[in-house]
Parts: structure tokens; sequence; C-alpha cells
């Protein structure tokens, strides 16, 4: 089985451009499994013939295989830290601001750094690119359209200034949508923009292997500006931040130094 795995994942690579190898084999095998059991193959190699065959099933396969969990204001207690913390101590040394939501899903979280961006900034004061790996994500986080169940933990305050309700959907304003860039990014792979003062890269590094988290927290910290801040998920804690020559400001926010 372990022989048919990596078959599959050094053709996928060659397929799709991502790297299976990089992720907790466990977690990705569970994954897959369930998709090809599903679509009625079984094992790894019937479902390779078949993405290579029909690029529907590749597309729906990356569909399935990436995170796509989430919401506004998600984890409130830690924007809470961004606003009263760590903006303030950013602004300090910046008039403008240059930020990056890195495997940003479905828009949420770019969104909702733009509306506390905009409390502290003027609108060409401050620059969002927000970046993930599928496609199918881009889209919807460029249309701007949610549920109400994805800003059950939003403000009340956030929700009236920056979202128009359309029944139980909510769109994003233009206002705020101009001040993000959607864009396709591979985390393993593609080059990292420079320069950043913020980046936001959340519950997403838990999927990777060890080796990979090294590597891509490494990519992060070269990233930084001295003194800019990376902000990680409630489960992605860096147990040794000086490696990547960083230390904790507060819990999951680490400045360069």
């Amino acid at each position: 089985m372990k022989n048919d795995y990596e078959k599959f994942t050094q053709s996928f690579y060659q397929l799709s451009g991502i790297d299976l190898s990089q992720y907790k084999e466990a977690q990705m095998k569970r994954r897959l499994t369930s998709f090809y059991e599903r679509k009625g193959f079984d094992c790894f190699l019937g479902l390779l013939e078949a993405i290579k065959k029909d690029p529907e099933v590749l597309e729906e396969l990356l569909d399935k295989m990436t995170i796509n969990v989430s919401e506004f204001y998600r984890n409130g207690a830690r924007w809470d830290i961004l606003k009263q913390q760590i903006l303030p101590g950013l602004l300090q040394s910046n008039s403008s601001l240059k930020v990056w939501s890195a495997a940003c899903s479905t828009g949420e979280e770019p969104y909702t750094l733009a509306m506390i961006l905009r409390e502290f900034l003027l609108p060409l004061q401050f620059r969002i690119l927000a970046t993930d790996i599928d496609e199918g994500a881009m889209a919807k986080a460029k249309e701007g359209l949610y549920h109400e169940r994805s800003i059950q933990e939003l403000p009340d305050y956030y929700r009236e200034k920056w979202l128009i309700q359309q029944d139980q959907w909510y769109a994003v304003k233009d206002e705020l949508k101009k001040r993000i860039e959607f864009k396709k990014h591979n985390l393993l792979d593609d080059p990292y923009p420079q320069n950043l003062d913020l980046i936001v890269c959340r519950n997403v590094l838990i999927y990777f292997t060890e080796e990979a988290k090294h590597k891509l927290y490494k990519k992060f910290a070269s990233s930084l500006k001295i003194g800019g801040v990376l902000f990680v998920g409630s489960t992605e804690q860096i147990f040794r931040p000086d490696e990547f020559n960083l230390k904790v400001v507060s819990p999951f926010f680490y400045k360069k130094i």
C-alpha cells in the first residue's frame, strides 16, 4: 500500500504541482481514501488513472483535499490582540502596511483583516495580498458573498459597516474588496512576497510534516521586515522561534528580530 501511495504522490505532483509528501501522511491518506472509495475506486493508482483521464475528477479531488473551513473573526480573542497590541506596535514605525493573508481559503480571514486595518489606516495606506492553492476557494473569496453562519463571530460594528445583507447572505462592500489582491499560491513551491509588515497564516500548518513546517517558518521569516510580525493559528505554536530570527510578542504572534 505504501508503494502504491508513493507512486500516486509522485505522479500527482507532476499533474497538480502539489507535493503530498510534505503533508502528514496519515491525514492525507484518510482524505484521499475517503474520496476514491466514494468515487468507486479501490486503490490510489485507480484514482490516479481516473484523474489523468478526466480533469473534472482532478478538480473535484483538489477541492476535497484543501481545508476550506473559515469564518470571519475566528478565535476572536486573537483578533483583539492584533488590534490592541500588534497593530499599534507596527504603526509606531510605519505609516502604511504590507500584509499577506497566506492560505486564506474562501476569504473570510483577509476581509476580517481589512475591516480591522481600516480602523487604523486610510484605504491607500494598506494593501493585503491574499493567497491560496485552491482556485475554487479563490473564486469564492473574490465574489465576497457569505452565508450568515460565516459571520456569527463577527462583531456587530463590522457587520453593519462592511457587509450588505441579502436575506441569509452577506456581501462584502466594494470599498473593502479593493484593498485585497487575491492570487493563487503554493506555499511549498512558489516564491514568497518580501518586505512584509504582517503575515497571517492560521490553521494550515498543522497539516504539514515537521520538516515542511520548518521550511515554511523559515520562508515566512525571510519575507518579513525587521520588526514585522507572523500571526499563526491556535494549534501552531513555534517552540523555538529563535531558529527563525523570531521572538514571541504574544501567544501565536512572532516578531522578526
